[in-house]
């Protein structure tokens, strides 16, 4: 049997639908016209990646204490616990804004690459041409690098004396470096963005086919939910030591740019060699990722019903 991609059809459109034929929540004229037929995957993506913040950053706090410093939660946890209730949520702006804006940006992006590409595609098979949708797409979300270099440096106990904000970090980072050190991990998120979008694209059809059909509105939320944290959770683990590379990379202000090579043997010495050592945090960071893409997922295909 043939590989089924999310969206089999040209016309952008969600699998999660409650049947066929169903119409939008909203009247007609309302919010969806205004958005048009391929603007709304990108509202629909930016709304679903604010509720997943606001809800999962503390967590995400945890987890980048223990890629950065290779402790145990509990030791990251205290660490927070020190820093204060007031910081708890000190560095959320830019990956609220990087969030939001990169996954309407994976959601819009894909569905408007394919839609162009299926148009003049010809021969070539649907499951290639969605797959190189997919990775332009994440290739084009690299472009807001520079928001997860602020949110590394905010998070960064080592630096709170040093970037107040986010308006501010951006600002000293610019005057002091210039744009460059902006991008600073540019290339581990280039390598994590587009193989994880074309898995995330290629395998988010098959696998809600292999659940449960779901008979209500709950039933299809709930089926989005496991759909998108199980795939969360399996990329979050394939790609993990690309994203200890990227937070040692980017924890870094100023000096020498190193290969994606050479941190990541810089970090496998300094936790002897151990890959136990080297994946401290992915426990967290797929159970993260399982509540991150599971309210993505089901948020997304709820909106796009809405809308």
């Amino acid at each position: 049997m043939a590989v089924k991609t999310m969206d089999p059809k040209p016309v952008p459109q969600s699998q999660g639908n409650l049947g066929k034929g169903c119409n939008s929540l909203l009247p007609a004229g309302g919010l969806g016209t205004w958005l048009g037929p391929q603007g709304k995957h990108y509202a629909c993506g930016s709304v679903a990646a604010f509720t997943n913040i606001t809800v999962t950053f503390p967590i995400q706090k945890v987890l980048f204490r223990q890629q950065l410093h290779g402790v145990l939660a509990v030791e990251a946890v205290r660490q927070l616990q020190r820093d204060g209730l007031r910081n708890l949520y000190r560095g959320i702006l830019p990956p609220l804004l990087q969030k939001t804006t990169t996954v309407a940006i994976m959601f819009g992006l894909y569905q408007d690459f394919s839609r162009v590409l299926l148009d003049r595609a010809g021969n070539i098979p649907e499951l290639f041409t969605r797959s190189f949708a997919a990775a332009l797409a994440g290739t084009a979300e690299a472009i807001l690098t520079p928001f997860e270099r602020v949110q590394t440096l905010l998070q960064d106990h080592r630096h709170h004396g040093r970037f107040n904000n986010t308006a501010h970090t951006f600002r000293t980072l610019l005057s002091e470096y210039g744009v460059r050190e902006c991008y600073r991990g540019l290339v581990p998120v280039l390598l994590r963005n587009g193989p994880s979008n074309v898995l995330f694209f290629g395998l988010r059809g098959p696998i809600k086919e292999q659940l449960p059909q779901a008979s209500s509105q709950l039933g299809h939320i709930g089926s989005d939910f496991v759909c998108g944290g199980l795939l969360g959770a399996g990329l979050g683990i394939m790609f993990y030591p690309l994203n200890v590379v990227k937070s040692r990379a980017q924890s870094q202000v100023g000096g020498e740019f190193r290969p994606c090579r050479e941190v990541l043997l810089t970090v496998w010495r300094e936790r002897d060699g151990s890959l136990a050592k080297l994946f401290r945090g992915a426990q967290l960071n797929y159970h993260r990722s399982l509540l991150s893409w599971g309210i993505i997922n089901a948020t997304y295909e709820l909106l796009l019903k809405v809308v």
